[in-house]
């Protein structure tokens, strides 16, 4: 069962949504509960208790505290959970990247809107992919979604994973940056930087020069690199 949260002060759009959210799980064969909520701050005091949801749907523009807010509030203790961001103006689609929302959605929201979105809910969710890589002395299995970044040094590469449970891990590996971005291109990594290789997915903020991920690493991003980092990191949280 898919848990769902919806926190949202127009009851008219809760209703709608749920509805919608019901429909796509009926549809899908895919159970849903849905809890809805009129303010950022009754989420939070439910969420501190339980944090039982698995995909939150949020209204950017709220009374008190607005979407983004409550947002940050969920990112410094929960960096798994998906978080939809509704809104009615269009220029506040580019809130909240920090917060790593996984899909936007503009009202009025639209069921073939609410099916695309619950897809990509769902393939988040899915078995995690994997890249065969070599140490010194062995050979590991790596979850792809758990890769922040490689970085070339000497004739191999260093990766770093990154998990709210186990933190940060170094790892060597003897794979070269070309043949990593062979391997991982085609799961949402792009190189930017001439030694540096990193998830789209896993960037929190973008600088003129550098990068900083959600694991808290700041890595570099060159000059040549950074429109075409810029675009992909935009792309990804922007696609409908």
């Amino acid at each position: 069962m898919i848990k769902i949260a919806i926190i949202e002060d127009e009851q008219t759009h809760t209703e709608l949504l749920s509805g919608y959210l019901r429909t796509w799980g009926a549809a899908n064969g895919q159970p849903v509960s849905i809890q809805a909520f009129l303010s950022a701050e009754s989420f939070l005091f439910a969420w501190e208790e339980t944090n039982d949801f698995d995909v939150l749907f949020v209204d950017i523009q709220m009374r008190a505290m607005n979407g983004v807010d409550m947002a940050r509030k969920v990112r410094e203790r929960d960096r798994e959970i998906a978080i939809v961001f509704t809104t009615g103006i269009a220029d506040y689609m580019g809130s909240g990247y920090e917060v790593e929302a996984l899909h936007y959605l503009l009202k009025p929201i639209s069921m073939e809107k609410i099916g695309q979105c619950m897809d990509k809910v769902m393939h988040r969710n899915r078995r995690e992919a994997f890249v065969l890589v070599h140490g010194r002395e062995e050979t590991m299995k790596l979850p792809v979604g758990h890769i922040s970044y490689v970085e070339a040094r000497g004739h191999g590469c260093v990766a770093e994973t990154y998990t709210r449970a186990e933190g940060c891990r170094q790892i060597e590996i003897t794979e070269g940056i070309s043949e990593m971005e062979r391997e991982l291109s085609p799961h949402g990594f792009i190189r930017c930087h001439r030694s540096y290789l990193c998830r789209v997915e896993s960037i929190c903020r973008i600088g003129k020069t550098e990068l900083t991920l959600d694991s808290g690493s700041v890595i570099p991003v060159s000059r040549r690199a950074c429109a075409e980092v810029n675009r992909a990191f935009i792309a990804h949280f922007r696609h409908d």
